[in-house]
């Protein structure tokens, strides 16, 4: 059941686009609540979300390629690539231009799939809130592992039973073969019903990744790679009130408020869901 302002809705199938009203009518069916403070956080999560499904199935299509951070590569014209294998936005770059980059110019990036799951991000929330916002929120940016901006304001809860498509699970290989440590596990964005984009092995079922990730297992080893529990993704209220039909000029909060029902624990940059 979905609940906003404390209140149960009815939805109306003109205000949505096919792939947010299948979610949300799944939603609307489903014995748990899921609260939204206003009709503009609702609207404003699942256009991100689509975004972010948009951006991970085009990222698949780009023709970037995967590299370890020793082997990666960036558009020297947009990025510096540091001694680690991450890359640095160049001064004269904004953040919006060096994202937008990487899938016009595909061709010219390599990296692993953690920095891919985080371009992703980037990605689906440029496509969705104000261009000038992104680069205030995003300026001097650096793609490297899961290093990622505070202000994506990440949350990790437990509940991969009920990802929903935009949410960042990951697949991890226990018995990885040291000779290839890359395969440890595969990070990958929910596209819908048992289908996920990793970096590196593509858009595939659960099952799918399981098999590719156990094909890199040390010899001999019966210890299968599974789907972890934690469901990771951004703070959609938070970022909602940068969203491009909203009122640039309006006052906005030091931090997102919780909605009933939920209590978040922070951790550093990262916020942690309770249930």
């Amino acid at each position: 059941m979905i609940i906003v302002a404390n209140q149960p809705i009815e939805l109306v199938r003109s205000d949505w686009s096919a792939f947010a009203w299948h979610w949300l009518q799944q939603l609307q069916n489903s014995p748990t609540v899921y609260t939204y403070q206003s009709m503009d956080h609702l609207h404003f999560e699942w256009t991100l979300r689509e975004s972010l499904v948009d951006a991970a199935e085009a990222l698949d299509r780009s023709g970037v390629s995967f590299a370890s951070f020793e082997k990666s590569r960036c558009n020297p014209a947009y990025w510096n690539r540091n001694a680690e294998g991450g890359f640095e936005l160049r001064s004269e770059v904004t953040p919006a231009e060096g994202i937008r980059d990487i899938w016009k110019n595909g061709h010219l990036y390599a990296f692993e799939c953690a920095t891919a799951t985080v371009i992703v991000l980037y990605g689906g929330v440029l496509n969705s809130i104000r261009e000038d916002d992104f680069n205030s929120l995003f300026r001097d940016l650096l793609l490297y592992d899961w290093h990622y901006d505070s202000d994506l304001r990440l949350t990790e809860k437990n509940g991969s039973d009920s990802a929903l498509p935009g949410d960042v699970l990951y697949f991890k290989n226990p018995d990885v073969s040291p000779e290839t440590p890359e395969w440890q596990g595969e990070n990958t964005v929910m596209l819908r019903e048992d289908l996920y984009y990793g970096h590196g092995i593509g858009i595939a079922s659960g099952e799918e990744i399981i098999r590719s990730l156990n094909q890199n297992r040390i010899p001999g080893s019966t210890v299968s790679a599974y789907l972890m529990d934690t469901v990771i993704y951004p703070d959609f209220l938070y970022l909602s009130r940068y969203a491009k039909n909203s009122n640039a000029n309006s006052q906005t909060a030091s931090s997102t408020p919780v909605l009933p029902g939920q209590l978040y624990v922070r951790i550093g940059s990262s916020r942690y869901l309770r249930t």
